[in-house]
């Protein structure tokens, strides 16, 4: 990674959440714990993704985080799944619940270790530029990946919510972790999907440009993006930046509120943050909850697939959307299953 991480130290930080238009309540979670920062979407029916996300927040909040790497970062993110996992166990209301979560913690070194299971995403806006950090553990990311689906597709398909891994639903989870050389004047942008699939790229960039000054007003004006780009699930932006000299006061302050948008301010994002209205919708019913369908059945199901040959390749794409059909399908009965419990 480029960059030097010496000599900084965390400097301003803000946090927005919002149930977005179409959910009942705000199952995300967020930890702004300085050095420790986190977000967490959780996933169940009834109340269940509330108290995953929840558990898992919590586990954070109680640990001591002063630095130790990538070892000390993944160890909780595993107590975090440990907690959501047992929880799932011992009591049939939350069965199959889970969550997704990406942490970050500034070490005492000034570099960053970030821990990422599920879609949330960690983004950088270094100079002008937006950079995403983390890969999501998601269908339509696994089949990008594999040259099956394009990024342009991948950002409509109507399973991008389904997702490959998440805590809660092992007693062991896979956590992606890695060290990164952050530079001076660095703003860090942890989210839920409720915003990532709700605004572009491009527009995410141009907000953070924009409110760079004020990472509140940066905060929220990305949830009224997202709310304004149809606000389909709930939607959580935890932001900090990294800057050259003394340190802030490591406790919170009223920079960490809860910070939830209000109708009457949605419609004040200026006009150059180029989010327009949504499209139509065909129903006004909720959207499906995320699902879990694990790494390795997309892997046995992809690797069905006969290698391809000059005069195969007609066959291997009808193959390879005929097992996209059926993973679509299992996830319609397993959604419909779920309405019905």
């Amino acid at each position: 990674m480029s960059g030097a991480g010496a000599g900084l130290s965390l400097g301003r930080y803000a946090v927005a959440t919002d149930p977005g238009r179409k959910r009942r309540q705000n199952e995300d979670a967020f930890v702004v714990r300085p050095p420790l920062f986190a977000i967490a979407d959780g996933m169940g029916g009834a109340r269940a993704g509330e108290i995953a996300s929840e558990l898992a927040a919590g586990a954070l909040k109680d640990a001591e985080a002063r630095g130790g790497g990538e070892a000390r970062v993944k160890q909780l993110v595993q107590e975090a799944n440990r907690r959501v996992h047992e929880r799932a166990s011992n009591d049939p209301a939350t069965s199959g619940m889970g969550t997704t979560m990406t942490v970050a913690l500034v070490e005492p070194s000034g570099e960053l270790t970030f821990g990422h299971v599920g879609d949330s995403r960690a983004y950088v806006l270094r100079g002008d530029t937006l950079e995403q950090l983390t890969d999501d553990h998601s269908l339509v990311a696994e089949l990008v990946r594999r040259g099956e689906l394009s990024a342009r597709d991948a950002e409509v398909h109507p399973q991008r919510s389904v997702i490959t891994r998440a805590l809660g639903t092992d007693p062991d989870v896979d956590v992606d972790a890695f060290t990164w050389r952050p530079e001076a004047g660095d703003v860090y942008l942890l989210c839920s999907d409720g915003l990532s699939d709700m605004v572009a790229g491009e527009t995410i960039e141009e907000i953070l440009r924009r409110h760079r000054g004020d990472l509140d007003d940066a905060a929220k004006a990305l949830v009224k993006a997202a709310n304004r780009g149809g606000g389909d699930d709930n939607i959580t932006a935890v932001l900090f930046e990294l800057v050259e000299g003394e340190a802030v006061p490591e406790e919170p302050d009223e920079r960490t509120r809860e910070m939830v948008v209000s109708p009457d301010e949605e419609d004040t994002l200026h006009p150059e943050d180029g989010v327009r209205p949504p499209p139509p919708r065909d129903d006004a019913t909720e959207p499906a909850d995320t699902m879990v369908v694990p790494a390795a059945e997309i892997d046995a199901a992809l690797a069905a697939e006969e290698p391809e040959t000059p005069h195969a390749g007609i066959g291997r794409r009808l193959l390879a959307l005929l097992v996209i059909l059926a993973l679509i399908a299992i996830i319609v009965v397993l959604v419909w299953w779920g309405l019905a419990r």
